[in-house]
């Protein structure tokens, strides 16, 4: 399970280094295997352990091809994902139509949601959870989204 934001960096080959805390984790159960993808939705991108990302695929080859949108979706995500595998020193190569889409340059946010990473660049993540929080601090939102809600 991967929790947390953390800052890290991509080296000139376009690669970045999973942190320690992460990588036994991802070469026991995957192989040290990794897909990656667009975030439709945000300049971010997906980083998924290769059976989580098999997962997401069945998903998205379930959706509808005469749906337009459904079809979209599908184009834009299969479309981009791209299998990584973690070298030697626990790093992932992002191909650059990925780093272009989420706008990575040096300095990255790695940020855990349970079964797969979004990878941020810095400047988009702190524009981004300066907006969610702003959001998410407004009553009608808390009282819509949070009803049902509980930790």
């Amino acid at each position: 399970m991967f929790r947390g934001a953390t800052a890290v960096n991509l080296d000139s080959k376009g690669r970045v280094a999973i942190p320690t805390r992460y990588r036994a984790e991802i070469l026991e159960k995957n192989q040290g295997k990794m897909v990656c993808t667009v975030d439709i939705r945000q300049p971010c991108l997906l980083l998924y352990p290769l059976m989580n990302g098999k997962k997401s695929n069945k998903k998205l080859l379930a959706l509808s091809n005469f749906d337009p949108t459904q079809r979209r979706l599908q184009r834009v995500m299969l479309g981009h994902a791209t299998e990584c595998e973690m070298d030697a020193q626990g790093r992932i190569l992002f191909s650059g139509p990925l780093r272009q889409h989420a706008k990575l340059e040096k300095g990255l946010m790695l940020v855990g949601q349970l079964n797969k990473f979004e990878i941020w660049s810095d400047v988009e993540w702190h524009t981004q959870i300066a907006e969610d929080i702003e959001i998410g601090s407004s009553a009608d939102f808390a009282a819509d989204a949070l009803n049902d809600f509980s930790l």
